[in-house]
């Protein structure tokens, strides 16, 4: 069977799920170079597109 390919990278961890405060992480979509900050915790968690300071998608090129 074909393996396949991720379609996110881990770029940054912090914390850890045995933790009341979770984990944190920054994940990178390959396709689009779009950065998503996901935070984990217990049952809960959320993920949202990280913004820089004027508000706009991070995006790397």
């Amino acid at each position: 069977m074909e393996k396949k390919e991720e379609r996110f990278t881990v770029v940054f961890t912090d914390g850890s799920q045995m933790k009341d405060a979770g984990m944190r992480q920054i994940l990178v979509d390959k396709e689009t170079g779009v950065h998503y900050l996901v935070w984990k915790a217990g049952y809960a968690g959320g993920m949202t597109p990280l913004l820089d300071s004027e508000g706009k998608v991070v995006i790397q090129k």
